[in-house]
């Protein structure tokens, strides 16, 4: 079973918090063939409500499959900052 570190960024956070949900340097434990997408399920979030998924410090795909010791971070729409575009963020509104 994968063993993860997850977290959550910006207004994420305060909806972790308030389902009483760690959101910062969690160790998880998955399924194995768990995905992006299900990790945001399991802590409860709407896809909508997420922008960017990272693994490993790069961009992926919600479809993304998980691995054993990934460090996964969800990143929330607006999340300001200079390199979006060289990170691999993708607006939906512009």
């Amino acid at each position: 079973m994968p063993v993860i570190t997850f977290n959550a960024f910006s207004f994420l956070q305060k909806k972790l918090k308030e389902k009483q949900i760690g959101y910062s340097n969690v160790t998880m434990t998955l399924k194995p063939g768990f995905r992006a997408k299900d990790l945001i399920r399991q802590v409860q979030l709407e896809p909508e409500e997420v922008e960017v998924v990272f693994i490993n410090g790069k961009v992926a795909p919600f479809d993304t499959i998980i691995q054993d010791n990934d460090r996964v971070a969800l990143i929330p729409p607006g999340t300001p900052g200079p390199y979006r575009v060289l990170l691999g963020f993708k607006n939906k509104n512009l």
